[in-house]
């Protein structure tokens, strides 16, 4: 099947500024040639140096759109983002069980760029029971994984051992990113992911501004790969190396944290 006749469906909030977000999903989408919709979840007023305001949608404008793109479109593939409100949560977890698209990426976002919490218990609770176990995989960060098992994430071992852990909880695969924090290896700083299973992906740390929207890309690129019937390591694989390049060919854009560069590979001289 030509990858273009794949629809995939990101379910996330708007940013206006088109670093992350919906946006950051559609061009990640569109960069591996599947076909892109979307439901949004919230509108934010938010640029490359923050986000000034929020406004959720009511969950019957959430369900409308969700049955406007099942009922249409071939989604084989579904990347859900931020979420915060529970009645949102089982709409959602509804629709995956009603439509059953073949591939759910998770990409549980819980803490912001600056630590702070964005969850309250309850949600986290929900978020854990209602739409994790329906996943094909999770994406979250260190921190991300810190609040899901209630405890801190200091070395690459522990890594190893939250993944496992993670995926024990959620009877799913999980992929915890260590973007936020290089390790050392060889005398040179690395940006290590660890899959539950025992697979590692590593790139090189790039010392950057550059990386609104770094996770918002790679479940995304997930996402697409393993609707374009990748298995979930090269899946992965590949998602790593989109990001890595996106970070290594971003320019500036605004005064604040640069996104990646989603079509790098497209632009000539880049």
């Amino acid at each position: 099947m030509n990858p273009l006749e794949q629809t995939v469906l990101t379910i996330a909030g708007s940013d206006s500024g088109a670093g992350a977000g919906i946006q950051a999903d559609l061009k990640s989408f569109a960069a591996h040639e599947v076909y892109g919709a979307s439901v949004i979840t919230a509108i934010t007023a938010q640029n490359t140096t923050g986000v000034t305001a929020i406004e959720a949608l009511s969950p019957e404008i959430v369900k409308a759109q969700l049955d406007a793109v099942f009922t249409d479109l071939n989604i084989v593939g579904v990347k859900v983002g931020m979420v915060t409100d529970q009645s949102i949560m089982q709409l959602i977890a509804d629709a995956i069980q009603t439509y059953q698209p073949k591939y759910v990426v998770v990409d549980p976002v819980m803490v912001s760029t600056t630590g702070h919490t964005l969850l309250e218990a309850d949600q986290i609770e929900a978020l854990t029971t209602i739409l994790l176990p329906l996943a094909t995989v999770i994406t979250p960060n260190l921190q991300e994984a810190e609040v899901l098992l209630g405890y801190k994430i200091t070395s690459f071992e522990d890594m190893k051992v939250a993944a496992k852990a993670l995926a024990e909880i959620t009877g799913t695969n999980v992929l915890i990113k260590g973007g936020h924090f290089p390790f050392e290896q060889n005398g040179r700083k690395k940006s290590i992911d660890v899959l539950s299973t025992g697979e590692t992906f590593t790139k090189d740390w790039i010392e950057t501004s550059a990386t609104h929207g770094t996770g918002c890309s790679l479940s995304s690129a997930i996402c697409a790969n393993l609707a374009k019937e990748l298995s979930l390591i090269h899946a992965i694989d590949g998602a790593k190396y989109y990001v890595h390049q996106g970070i290594e060919h971003a320019y500036q854009v605004g005064h604040g944290s640069s996104p990646i560069h989603h079509f790098y590979d497209f632009w000539e001289d880049n």
